[in-house]
């Protein structure tokens, strides 16, 4: 006599049904992002800010109207009205009378447009170079190891105060394409080609000197990925290796990189802004965080209220960063995943 055993139904059931549909890499990934809180309330401020200065034109209550000098409205109170006007000044006026709150819009939309673009091109860079290397071995790899040596061993502080101080005066000294400049010049409202110039030089530097440590990070990924059952099984399919690289390295050895990227933004804000506070990046009359602050040295005693204006969302932006790049490594973190 055979022995049944005494399943409830619904058990039973369930024991019976095919596996559920488990969920992607990515979902688990945005899964476990979206318990890191702090991660989450930075993508939030970082979201509202990117968006406020997306839509610096429609908003800004002076329109480029920021280039203007007011002297009769200078030094004016957060909500205070123009004596002439009338108008509204949200966040007061600086020594010439200028909205502080059309530049500061106009220049979070100039700073984070620089640190992105930077920042993705230095990082384009070092995927690149650091694929090659880890993938190829031999010739290539040392050739791409002594590069990346080079580059690591100069002073980057003094070469990026030289380069931004001689180029950001003639910016025809390096030849950019056309499309470049029309790009820039579209995305961050310049009327003028000279602006963009000045603004692609710095994006040249800060991506010139800000590519190794992703260089250096995905060769070590590429070397682990590349010995994997998955590729080799790719190798004896017949799997070319560009198809091999793109199909099975690059997105397997990508995701640290991401984490790289978002504290990377956060290093291309603070350098470009540097420059700028420095007086050797961009420059007034094009308004950043950077030249906001500095113009502000003079006058801060009598008025503290100005450096603070310009030195809170280029605080909020380097710390969301930072977040969401604790947020995205814990995220993207094999070990960080239970049950």
């Amino acid at each position: 006599m055979a022995l049944t055993a005494n399943i409830p139904p619904k058990r039973a059931e369930k024991a019976l049904k095919p596996l559920a549909r488990s969920d992607s890499q990515w979902s688990l990934v945005m899964r476990r992002f979206r318990r890191h809180k702090l991660a989450m309330i930075s993508l939030g401020v970082l979201l509202v800010i990117l968006a406020t200065s997306l839509v610096a034109k429609q908003i800004a209550p002076f329109a480029r109207d920021y280039l203007n000098v007011d002297p009769a409205a200078k030094f004016l109170l957060p909500f205070s009205r123009d004596p002439v006007s009338g108008d509204m000044h949200w966040l007061g006026t600086n020594h010439i009378g200028q909205d502080l709150f059309t530049r500061l819009i106009y220049a979070s939309r100039i700073s984070l447009t620089t640190a992105f673009l930077a920042t993705t091109i230095g990082t384009f860079i070092g995927v690149v170079l650091g694929t090659l290397a880890g993938f190829f071995r031999g010739f290539i790899d040392s050739v791409v190891q002594r590069v990346i040596d080079f580059f690591s061993n100069l002073p980057n502080l003094p070469i990026l105060l030289i380069l931004a101080g001689v180029l950001s005066s003639d910016p025809k000294i390096i030849p950019m394409p056309d499309w470049l400049i029309k790009l820039i010049q579209n995305i961050m409202l310049f009327e003028q080609e000279r602006e963009a110039r000045v603004v692609a030089v710095i994006i040249f530097i800060l991506s010139l000197l800000g590519w190794t440590g992703v260089a250096r990070l995905m060769r070590a990924q590429v070397l682990q990925v590349r010995e994997r059952e998955f590729v080799e099984g790719a190798r004896a399919l017949g799997a070319n290796s560009l198809s091999i690289i793109f199909r099975h390295v690059v997105p397997n050895a990508f995701p640290p990189v991401i984490v790289a990227y978002t504290l990377g933004l956060a290093g291309s804000l603070t350098a470009e802004t540097g420059l700028s506070f420095l007086g050797i990046g961009i420059q007034n009359p094009i308004p950043t965080w950077g030249n906001m602050l500095a113009f502000t040295q003079s006058y801060m005693w009598a008025h503290p209220w100005l450096p603070l204006i310009p030195s809170f969302p280029m605080f909020l932006c380097s710390v969301a960063f930072n977040f969401i790049g604790d947020g995205l490594r814990d995220a993207l973190d094999p070990r960080q995943a239970k049950g």
